[in-house]
This record gives C-alpha cells, sequence and structure tokens, in this order.
C-alpha cells in the first residue's frame, strides 16, 4: 500500500512540474535582444548620427529604457583597432532607438560596441556592430 501512495505522489509530482513548465510564460534572457543597425552607411565627417534599435528577437519588437553603459567605435573592421572616435549619447526620438554623435574621420569600417543592462533582466547585452563611412 505505500508503495502504491508513493507511485502517485511521484505521479502528482511529475504533473504538477510539468503544467508549471509548460503552461508559464517563457522567461527571456539577455541572449534574446539584439542591437541593429538602423543605418550601416553614414557620411563621414564630424557630427554623424547613429542610430540602433535594440529588439526583443522573439517578438521582433522596440525595447525602450535600456542603460547604455558602455560606447565605443573604432576602426577594427579596417585592421586599426586603436583608432578610435569619439562617441557621445545623444537622447532618444523614438522608443527602443538609441542615438550617438560620433566624429568618423577616415572613410571605411567601423566597428561600434556597446554593453547595455535592459530592465528585468539579469546579465549584460553587449553587441559589436560594424558599420561603413561613406565620403
Amino acid at each position: 500500500m505505500t508503495h502504491l501512495v508513493s507511485k502517485r505522489a511521484a505521479a502528482a509530482l511529475l504533473a504538477a512540474a510539468l503544467s508549471v513548465t509548460y503552461l508559464s510564460p517563457a522567461l527571456a534572457g539577455i541572449k534574446d535582444y539584439e542591437f541593429q543597425l538602423v543605418q550601416s552607411q553614414v557620411k563621414k565627417g564630424d557630427r554623424a548620427i547613429l542610430s540602433v534599435r535594440l529588439i526583443d528577437k522573439r517578438s521582433g519588437k522596440a525595447v525602450p529604457d535600456a542603460v547604455i553603459f558602455s560606447s565605443r567605435i573604432d576602426m577594427t573592421p579596417d585592421g586599426m583597432p586603436t583608432m578610435t572616435a569619439p562617441i557621445e549619447p545623444l537622447p532618444s526620438v523614438e522608443p527602443g532607438i538609441y542615438r550617438f554623435k560620433v566624429d568618423l574621420t577616415a572613410t571605411g569600417g567601423w566597428q561600434l560596441s556597446l554593453a547595455a543592462k535592459i530592465q528585468g533582466e539579469t546579465g549584460t547585452l553587449e553587441s559589436k556592430l560594424i558599420l561603413k563611412a561613406m565620403p
């Protein structure tokens, strides 16, 4: 009799665990988000504006209110990682779009590196985006 009760208890426990797993909404992880360049080509020069979109890859929706705490732009794609340019965050004009003012002093490939925290998520989202400065 005790063996039958323990089998029933185990079955009930398994059913409860499966229902929680399958019926609860999927939890997001930091890998469910990504930055995307709005434009991959930008005109070379002082005060160029770069815009990036932060999206939830599961839904494709823009994610507002992330905290970008690190940004860097350099010419790593052209083999010059030490050639950097000043970068300054600008106010957003649209939820989920993050803008930066940069001085692109040379034509060619540039890498925009970003690190951000997303509200409600643990971990840090790190991205390296490649763009081209045109004459």
